[in-house]
């Protein structure tokens, strides 16, 4: 099999190039909607004392030395949630990042070690706001490039019918023919009548996979592939146990203020209804710890300072859309390395 060339050879940054000057003329006109909604640009720093605390996610370490040569334990953030977490503490109210973030461990068509995350927060209003948002995000993305018709790998969407919605409940119902209500409730999961669910409908179960180990499974291999397709779709109402930073709903507190966008069976964002317990907070992350060490043999640190300010924070929303796979999907690009400007270099090849 033939070696591609390098990124920067300029046979191939020829044939990458129309799709990253679309990608600034799609940033640009999304960077100009959310300034003329009155939300303010900022800049979270990227070096943190916690890259954040969800069990799957990986981080990148690396180390501060201070002027008195004392040596401090530091991450590139996962997210840029908690610095803007803390915007909103201070009292800004709309904002919005194209924020550079790291993550370990993804490496693929979808993902890559350094990825853009376009995050945006509301304060005071509800999480569904959010998605009307998303929807008129797709819609700048497809008039920028002129194309409404969206497809990737063999999955098409049309941007221009507008979003739909879902909830898990209804999703595993639809797609799995699985009772997730049954499993779940306000204050703990069953994972043994998942497992048996799960199993009757072909997914494989190890002795030691958690609830949370067949949730996902049961999500990447029966619903995902089947959201976004034709419409762009909204999944929602996360059971608790699976939306680490989100406030319970009002109408059931087993279920969580999380969303998905998906489009052409793509995960594009991730929105909550942003938790603002301290208390609770701090409970899910050492939770989530204790789980990461468990599978993993690590843990991360707590940033205190983000629980401190989460007393001042206001009632608020937020989303964080992968903005590469954004790109990727309204140019038609195959992988995320062709909207890259700079991609990720395939480490010892």
């Amino acid at each position: 099999m033939s070696q591609l060339s390098p990124w920067w050879s300029p046979e191939r940054h020829a044939d990458r190039r129309p799709f990253l000057i679309a990608r600034g003329q799609i940033k640009a006109a999304i960077r100009s909607w959310f300034l003329s909604e009155g939300f303010i640009e900022v800049e979270p720093g990227l070096l943190q004392v916690s890259p954040g605390n969800e069990t799957h996610l990986h981080a990148f370490r690396t180390e501060l030395i201070d002027t008195d040569l004392s040596r401090h334990e530091l991450y590139l953030h996962t997210s840029p949630e908690f610095a803007m977490k803390k915007l909103l503490a201070a009292g800004e109210t709309k904002i919005f990042a194209f924020a550079p973030v790291f993550r370990n461990r993804e490496r693929g068509r979808l993902h890559s070690p350094e990825f853009t995350m376009l995050e945006w927060y509301r304060a005071n209003e509800p999480y569904e706001v959010l998605w009307e948002d998303c929807g008129t995000i797709l819609k700048i993305a497809a008039d920028t490039c002129g194309r409404t018709q969206w497809s990737y790998r063999g999955k098409p969407c049309d941007i221009a019918k507008g979003y739909d919605w879902t909830t898990l409940y209804q999703a595993f119902a639809q797609f799995a023919e699985i009772s997730l209500h049954e499993t779940v409730n306000a204050n703990s999961v069953d994972r043994d009548k998942l497992a048996e669910l799960a199993a009757a409908q072909g997914i494989r179960i190890a002795a030691d996979d958690t609830w949370s180990d067949i949730f996902s499974k049961v999500l990447v291999e029966k619903i995902e592939p089947g959201l976004g397709v034709y419409r762009p779709e909204v999944l929602c109402e996360y059971p608790i146990k699976e939306a680490a930073l989100a406030r319970p709903t009002a109408h059931d507190p087993a279920l969580a203020e999380r969303f998905e966008l998906y489009v052409c069976g793509v995960e594009l964002a991730n929105g909550f209804g942003e938790l603002t317990n301290a208390a609770e907070q701090r409970r899910r992350f050492e939770t989530w710890m204790t789980e990461k060490e468990r599978i993993y043999g690590e843990r991360y640190p707590v940033d205190e300072d983000f629980l401190a300010a989460l007393a001042l924070m206001p009632q608020a929303s937020g989303c964080a859309l992968g903005f590469d796979r954004l790109v990727m999907l309204a140019t038609g690009a195959e992988r995320i390395d062709q909207v890259l400007w700079t991609p990720f270099p395939e480490v010892g090849k």
